[in-house]
């Protein structure tokens, strides 16, 4: 709820603790239960800022996602090449999964929690899916590569693997495989 200009207290406890809990224990798994007692505030709350668990999870997906946009956004935007904001946004991503608590990807995991294409968590984590691949693609495009649409899914395959084996193995070599195969593609495009 927004008085003011501002969102409440108490919808912000509560995005926060879910996105906490929700990034390292999984979706499903999470109660709504658990989320009241840990933000601090009455179920009846919980249902004045979020209908459903599923409006809940959704408004944790989108403030991932607003965070993974200015992420790119400012490693994109660090000024030189595109080929050096390709190279800024590849080092973030593997500053992100060499950093501490790091379980995945959030929108992978959440699809494979949601497969359901008509389910609106999936529908968010598409979304913010096609947003990241249209940056990569445009980036590409700057970069005058040979074909744009083609550099940015492999960068966005690159990264996918990465984020999944970045959790189950060591972290800084997934890291750095990663590094080397964004540097391949500019190598080759």
């Amino acid at each position: 709820m927004v008085h003011n200009g501002q969102v409440s207290e108490a919808r912000s406890r509560l995005l926060a603790t879910a996105s906490r809990i929700f990034y390292s224990e999984g979706l499903h798994s999470v109660g709504i239960d658990r989320i009241v007692a840990e933000s601090k505030v009455t179920r009846a709350t919980l249902y004045r800022h979020f209908a459903s668990k599923d409006d809940l999870v959704v408004a944790y997906l989108r403030s991932v996602a607003q965070m993974e946009r200015d992420q790119v956004e400012e490693a994109a935007g660090s000024g030189g090449t595109a080929d050096e904001a390709l190279r800024a946004v590849a080092r973030a991503i593997a500053a992100g999964i060499e950093s501490a608590g790091f379980r995945g990807c959030a929108f992978l995991n959440a699809a494979a929690e949601f497969p359901d294409p008509a389910h609106p968590v999936l529908r968010t984590v598409l979304e913010h899916r096609e947003w990241f691949l249209r940056t990569i693609t445009g980036l590409f495009e700057r970069s005058d590569a040979k074909s744009p649409a083609a550099a940015a899914r492999h960068f966005v395959l690159l990264r996918d693997g990465a984020m999944a084996a970045g959790c189950l193995t060591d972290a800084a070599e997934v890291g750095a495989t990663f590094l080397a195969g964004v540097d391949g593609l500019l190598r080759f495009k």
